[in-house]
């Protein structure tokens, strides 16, 4: 389990809401805690929530699993009325979403283990907000950041400072993508981030 302060980070921005929600760019329609139905499968759904929820509101969720960004949107009003308990939404994110959220930072950068543990929670955070990607579309530059994480965990001779502070500083710097867009909560959630990996660096070290 990632450190209670990642946890606790992760529960403040992410929130819960008793309703369906779309949290607006290109998220998918999303329940509970953060569990966001448009970057799942069907089969994964039905398994983390099918013991949780009546079969009728399976069935209208099933519907929404896959759509991101306005084709989300133009869904929520046929889902939004679905009620979500907050015992259940809590469950699944402590028991489902978050293991598999890291194993997926694990996966994304092998190396998580030279962080401290405070760090290594802030980058699932990073993880489950912006996913594993280190690959552009075309004509864009959203994804940098994440491979000069990558990059910089890759590089065995930045002792731990170092890493901390780069990562720090890269986390930030993913703000340019939200600045103006009306996405404070992007911007605040990286900020807390890079807080929380900067408070692992060490006066000294050996």
């Amino acid at each position: 389990m990632i450190s209670q302060k990642a946890l606790k980070l992760i529960l403040h921005h992410e929130g819960f809401k008793p309703n369906p929600y779309w949290p607006g760019g290109a998220s998918g329609i999303t329940i509970g805690i953060g569990y966001d139905l448009g970057y799942c499968t069907v089969d994964q759904f039905e398994s983390d929530w099918g013991e949780y929820l009546q079969h009728i509101h399976v069935g209208k969720l099933k519907k929404v699993v896959g759509l991101t960004g306005f084709q989300a949107q133009k869904k929520l009003s046929a889902v939004k009325s679905i009620p979500i308990s907050q015992d259940d939404g809590y469950s699944i994110f402590i028991n489902k979403t978050i293991p598999i959220y890291e194993l997926l930072a694990y996966k994304a950068f092998p190396q998580l283990d030279r962080l401290p543990e405070d760090a290594r929670g802030a980058i699932v955070s990073l993880v489950y907000n912006r996913g594993t990607s280190m690959i552009d579309k075309p004509n864009e530059d959203r994804r940098k950041e994440m491979r000069a994480i990558r990059d910089a965990l890759r590089n065995q001779s930045l002792t731990t400072n170092e890493l901390i502070m780069e990562i720090g500083k890269q986390i930030r710097s993913m703000k340019r993508l939200w600045i103006g867009k009306g996405l404070n909560g992007l911007l605040s959630r990286r900020d807390d981030e890079a807080n929380l990996v900067e408070s692992c660096f060490k006066g000294t070290e050996l």
